[in-house]
């Protein structure tokens, strides 16, 4: 069976940066009967995930990023798409430690072959432990997109 890995990133007490660690709250009771899959709040991450990832056949990561785009707006990247977006200056506040992470998972030749982000654009990440309203309305669509990745990805 295919080992599936969700990490929602983020910081809860800084608004819309907690914006993944929300969608991944949310997909544990939508994914709950999924015994190939693993939704993890990896809030702002460390670098005893890096297991995890280095386990996984498919890596959905699911965070706040700087898409220079209205705030709700969300975007998915695949692949070399998401390696690419990545290694974009400071789009995310939790970037450096995914991409040590995914450094991590280089070197141990171990980086998911299926991987994606699924980003929204924050409004603010200031101190609050609350969602903006645009963000909050974005949460069920990128719940939706994590659902759509596990169940179209062909199983390896």
């Amino acid at each position: 069976m295919t080992r599936s890995v969700v990490l929602g990133i983020g910081n809860i007490l800084l608004s819309d940066d907690g914006a993944g660690v929300h969608v991944a709250r949310h997909l544990e009771g939508l994914l709950e009967k999924r015994t190939d899959v693993q939704v993890i709040d990896a809030g702002t991450l460390s670098f005893t995930l890096a297991p995890v990832i280095e386990d996984a056949e498919r890596l959905i990561v699911i965070d706040a990023a700087q898409l220079h785009a209205p705030p709700g707006t969300v975007r998915t990247y695949f692949g070399s798409e998401f390696d690419a977006f990545l290694g974009k200056p400071k789009l995310t506040v939790h970037e450096v430690g995914l991409v040590d992470l995914l450094d991590i998972a280089r070197l141990m030749d171990a980086v998911p072959a299926q991987r994606a982000i699924v980003a929204v654009q924050p409004l603010c990440a200031t101190w609050g432990s609350t969602l903006t309203k645009d963000v909050d309305a974005a949460v069920p669509e990128m719940a939706s997109r994590v659902i759509d990745l596990l169940d179209e990805w062909p199983a390896s």
